[in-house]
């Protein structure tokens, strides 16, 4: 849980920071942009348990 936190507080300064320097945030503006994200993630997780049932 931690990790998520850390996480969080991380990427608010690095909003923070972005805004004030009138950069355009690195994060995906839309909701279809953050999905990909967390597909990616499941995607690589479903990988790893493939992997781990049906060859070792």
């Amino acid at each position: 849980m931690s990790e998520v936190l850390l996480a969080l507080a991380a990427g608010f300064i690095v909003g923070i920071l972005f805004s004030a320097l009138k950069l355009p945030i690195p994060a995906p503006p839309v909701l279809s942009g953050v999905m990909g994200i967390v597909g990616v993630y499941v995607g690589g997780i479903a990988y790893q348990w493939i992997v781990e049932r049906f060859f070792t």
